[in-house]
């Protein structure tokens, strides 16, 4: 879970990349980087996230058998709201919970 901005998108071939600044993790199994790749296994938008705009992501790492594939992936049915303090707010409280 973080909250990230999103910079950029793109369609490859039956995928979408989006280009995103990681502001803050919030609860996370894998390190991050100030800037990652967040691909989305569609080209339909879904779930939508506009550039500039500011969500609270929630992905999984995805690396394939082979381990030539090692990628941020928000599924279809991910958690992607837009980010507000309160937002923020009541992540931090629950990661400190779990």
């Amino acid at each position: 879970v973080f909250h990230g901005r999103i910079l950029a998108r793109r369609v490859v071939g039956q995928e979408t990349r989006y280009e995103v600044e990681v502001k803050a993790p919030y609860r996370h199994r894998f390190p991050l980087v100030s800037r990652e790749y967040l691909w989305v296994p569609n080209t339909c938008g879904c779930p939508p996230l506009r550039e500039a705009g500011e969500y609270l992501l929630m992905a999984r790492r995805h690396v394939n058998h082979e381990h030539t594939l090692n990628r941020i992936l928000l599924q279809d049915d991910g958690y992607a709201r837009p980010w507000t303090p309160r937002e923020a707010r009541l992540v931090r409280e629950a990661a400190r919970h779990c």
